[in-house]
Order: structure tokens, then sequence, then C-alpha cells
């Protein structure tokens, strides 16, 4: 880590030491925006959010599984008059109002998330037809989970704010004092016990997704976090352990 005598924000005032460090910063919505090369993180968490939404359409058109949230949102297209991304993006604004009573603070991404991921997989779903040999089947469904780690990565790693169902992870985790591995296995748990009820798509691909994309995210993170210019003192993560 470096540091220097540069202000966030470049207001005039008594100047503050800062640190470029290429690590996940907490950082609130405004400083977000201030913690420098914008131009490349909002590029990079648009591209990411796109290639996330991308990949839970490859995973619906294997016929092989989906993700945990989408095993509820493909359950829930059932019963309402709504198209795959478009429950993607109700539900993300249910989730939000969750993160009230636990504090969470929301930034650029974690309202362009709400949007961009469902909004990518209407248009994958609606290119792509479903798949009937198994061999494409197996395909599309690898592909799908590899793509969500390396976009998951990206995302994250641009540090423009958490997305709605990992803000309610961090929050839940925070609040109750349990482990994050903890709090997300119960979460998913539940979101899949309740697609599989409304008849949402699971699957093999979902056993795959929720074995893989613990390591696929911790080894592509590193790769996409963008170093920020932070001021000394708040808390920071490692992008890897």
């Amino acid at each position: 880590m470096s540091t220097t005598d540069e202000v966030l924000g470049g207001a005039p005032g008594p100047r503050k030491p800062v640190r470029t460090a290429a690590m996940l910063a907490d950082l609130g919505p405004l400083a977000q925006l201030r913690a420098g090369r914008l131009p490349r993180r909002l590029v990079q968490l648009t591209l990411g959010l796109l290639l996330y939404g991308v990949s839970l359409g490859l995973m619906l058109r294997s016929g092989l599984g989906v993700a945990p949230w989408d095993v509820l949102h493909s359950g829930l297209i059932r019963y309402v008059p709504l198209t795959l991304g478009q429950a993607v993006i109700v539900m993300s604004f249910v989730v939000l109002l969750l993160w009230w009573p636990l504090r969470e603070r929301p930034g650029v991404g974690t309202i362009a998330n709400a949007f961009l991921v469902g909004l990518a997989a209407d248009l994958t779903l609606w290119l792509l037809d479903p798949a009937e040999d198994v061999w494409l089947r197996v395909v599309l469904v690898v592909a799908g989970v590899v793509l969500n780690g390396v976009a998951t990565g990206m995302y994250i790693g641009s540090q423009l704010g958490r997305g709605p169902r990992d803000g309610l992870m961090t929050g839940l985790s925070r609040h109750t004092g349990r482990s994050l591995r903890l709090v997300r296995t119960c979460l998913e748990v539940t979101v899949v016990a309740i697609g599989w009820l409304l008849g949402g798509a699971v699957g093999a691909g979902t056993v795959l997704y929720a074995l893989a994309i613990g390591p696929l995210a911790q080894h592509f993170l590193p790769w996409f976090v963008v170093p920020l210019e932070v001021p000394e003192g708040p808390a920071a993560e490692p992008a890897a352990s």
C-alpha cells in the first residue's frame, strides 16, 4: 500500500492521509463514488451484472436446475404474470426493503444490480431456446455456473455496493453474530425450499452451483478488485484469503 496526501472528492480543506488498497473497502455510497477510477469501475460493474444475468439464462435453458434464488424466481413466475427477469427485479426490491431494519448501506451497484441482472436474463432467454441434447444441456449449465463466478468477481470487485441479496446476507450476519457461511446457507436453503414447493427449477445444476460458486467467486474476485484511494482507518477486508 502507498500513502498519499490526496483528499477524496477534491474539495479544498484540511488534507487527510489516504491509502491505495487492493482490498474490499467498507465505504458508504458517497465514498464509493469518490474513491477513484470511477469510469473503469462503472464499466466493470455494468459488464459484470449483465454477464450475471446471462449466466442465469444459460442455467435455466439447460433444464438442469438454477441457482438457489432463481429456484424461487422460477417458481414464482408459475403463479404471477412475470418473466424470470421481471421476477428477479421485483424480488430485488422486496429484499431491499429488508435492508432498512438491518441498516445496510446501498450503493450505485445495489440499484444497478436490481435492474440489469433481470434485464440481461430475459434477453438471454429470448435469444436462446431450451437445450434438448444432453451434451448441450451440460455445457450450458457448466458455462452458466462458471460465468456466474466470473460475473460475481467483476461486480463485487468494482466496489460500488453489494447486491440486494448479498446485503441481506451480510446484514443478518452482523445483527445475529452468525457466520456469513451459516447465514448464506440458511437463506439459500429457505429460498430453495419455497421455490421447490412453488414448482421452481431444482436440479443437478442447483447442487453444482451451491458447491462451486464459493470457490469460483473466491478465485476470480482478486482478478477484478479495483484498488481504491481510501482514507486511513475504515475497515476493509482482503480480496482473497
